[in-house]
This record gives C-alpha cells, sequence and structure tokens, in this order.
C-alpha cells in the first residue's frame, strides 16, 4: 500500500507553464505520474508540451481555474508551483475546487498568507503537504514533487523528514542496504505548515504495508517531541530518527524559516531525548540510517 499518493493520482500542476512547473512537471511525467491536467489563470485551451525533446514528454491540457480542471480532467491531486506572492491562493483555491490533496512545493510564502490558507484547507477537510517542501513520492507509483526518483525504491519503509536535502540522503541510505520505501513524505520547514510529523506518522500507522518508519526533524519548534509522545503510546513499528542542527548555537537560524531555537526551546538534545524516551533509535549521522533500521528490523 502507500499514503497519500499512489499509481491512481490524477495530478493536476497549478503553474504548470511557468519555468519551475515546466521543468518539474517534465521530471513527473517521465517518472510515470499520471498528470491529467494544469492551471494557469488565462493560459486555458493552450497544451502543455515541456521539453519536447524529452521522450517522456506528452500534451498536458491546460485549464484557466483548477474547478474547471477538476471537472474536465477529473484531477484528485495537485502540486503547486505557483509563486509565493500567489501561491497561498492557489492553496485555497486547490482546496474549495474539492481537492483532498494539495502539495506545495513553493517556497518563501508569507507566514500571514500560510495562516489563512491553513485554517481553510482544514476547513475543507483537505490534506496540505508543505509548503517549502520537496514533496511526496510512492516509489514505483507517484512522483509529486521535485525530488529525484531514482534513488528510491519501491518497498516497506516510511520516510517523513523537515528537510528536503536530508529526505533524500535518507532515503539513498535505504535503498543501498536493500530496504525500498512505501511512501517519503517532505513536510517542510516553514513555520505554518499543512501536515507535520504527528499527521503523516498516523498515516503510516494506518498502512498495512509499511513495516518501518524514518522520521528525519532538525532544531527548532515542538513537533518532534509531539511525535515522539504519540509514537511511544501508539506507534508500534521500528522507528529511526535523526535531528540535523546538534551544533547550532541558540538563535541560529538554519536554513529552514521555522529551524530556530529560541527560549530554552526546540534544541536537538530535547528532541532527541525525548525521541529516545520514546524508544526512537536516534542515530548520529544520515549515513547510518539504512543499517540501524536493518538492525531495528531484525535483518
Amino acid at each position: 500500500m502507500s499514503v497519500l499518493v499512489n499509481k491512481d493520482t490524477r495530478l493536476l500542476v497549478q503553474g504548470i507553464t511557468g519555468g519551475e512547473g515546466t521543468f518539474h512537471t517534465s521530471q513527473i511525467l517521465e517518472y510515470g505520474t499520471n498528470v491529467v491536467a494544469g492551471v494557469t489563470p488565462g493560459k486555458g485551451g493552450i497544451l502543455y508540451h515541456g521539453n519536447e525533446k524529452d521522450k517522456f514528454c506528452r500534451p498536458v491540457p491546460v485549464f484557466d481555474t483548477v474547478r474547471e480542471a477538476v471537472q474536465k480532467a477529473e484531477a484528485n491531486a495537485t502540486v503547486i508551483f505557483v509563486p509565493a506572492a500567489f501561491a497561498a491562493d492557489a492553496v485555497m483555491e486547490a482546496a474549495d475546487a474539492g481537492l483532498k490533496v494539495i502539495i506545495c512545493i513553493t517556497e518563501g510564502i508569507p507566514v500571514n498568507d500560510m495562516m489563512k490558507a491553513y485554517a481553510f484547507v482544514k476547513q475543507k477537510g483537505a490534506v496540505l503537504v508543505g509548503p517549502n517542501c520537496p514533496g511526496v513520492i510512492t516509489p514505483g507509483e507517484a512522483k509529486v514533487g521535485i525530488m529525484p526518483g531514482f534513488i528510491h525504491k519501491k518497498g516497506t519503509i516510511g520516510v517523513v523528514s523537515r528537510s528536503g536535502t536530508l529526505t533524500y540522503e535518507a532515503v539513498h541510505q535505504l535503498t543501498e542496504v536493500g530496504l525500498g520505501q512505501s511512501t517519503c513524505i517532505g513536510i517542510g520547514g516553514d513555520p505554518i505548515i499543512g501536515t507535520q510529523f504527528i499527521d503523516a506518522i498516523k498515516l503510516f500507522a494506518m498502512d498495512d504495508e509499511t513495516e518501518g518508519l524514518v522520521m528525519i526533524g532538525e532544531i527548532g519548534g515542538s513537533a518532534e517531541e509531539e511525535a515522539a509522545a504519540y509514537i511511544k503510546e501508539y506507534f508500534k513499528k521500528p522507528v529511526i530518527g535523526f535531528i540535523a542542527g546538534r551544533t547550532a548555537p541558540p538563535g541560529r537560524r538554519m536554513g529552514h524559516a521555522g529551524a530556530i531555537v529560541s527560549g530554552g526551546k526546540g534544541t536537538a538534545e530535547d528532541k532527541i531525548t525525548a525521541m529516545e524516551a520514546a524508544g526512537i533509535h536516534v542515530v548520529k549521522s544520515p549515513a547510518d540510517i539504512g543499517e540501524a533500521m536493518l538492525k531495528a528490523l531484525g535483518r
């Protein structure tokens, strides 16, 4: 099985004719994801052709609105490559059109805009992943985002991470030791994100074919501690954890807008202590993730 995206995903790309949208839609199509439509206001009626030199590229119809794309192309999920100034509106348009899986890649969205979008998405009962994230991939079935598809391998280990780059490293380490992934979710590192660790972990808990979980956190906030409390009480599958930013001084922001330690909270030590108390095996280096998961599974 899988979570959020799979072979039945009918993907809509918001911002398909922009620079990022054009490039990554080509990569998404190459992976084999079923892209059924694109949306760019004012360009409805044209066909997206991407890089015509790419043998994997095929025409995709472009619509003016998400609602029209959902009605005419029967899209059931969307990925957003809309510029930051308009991305929150794009998220809300997707939710208002009835889409239940919304994955926002855009970074730099103002916090105030995301607060409004977050509340709207929750009201509509949709799942938002991101913003400022690499996306979601179910290996061998659907890639929805910017992750390098070739490092992934179909399997039974779930991955959830705040860091895009460390998501790729975790996946690579798993693949290197022969452990494939069920689904990999990059939740993003902004202060306001749609899917927290605990939300993703609940999805993996319900997936019978996910045997183990890799959780990549970083300094700042309390999401990892909250997830650890949930894991201790309810999640019975082996979990390997890693916390980025262990050497960061207080007040130093590490890449993500949400990765800042202040007021004596959100330190790597706090997170590691909470995770270890929950039975999570926390590794000191991402390079140890694959071997640690093999050991946890008794292989």
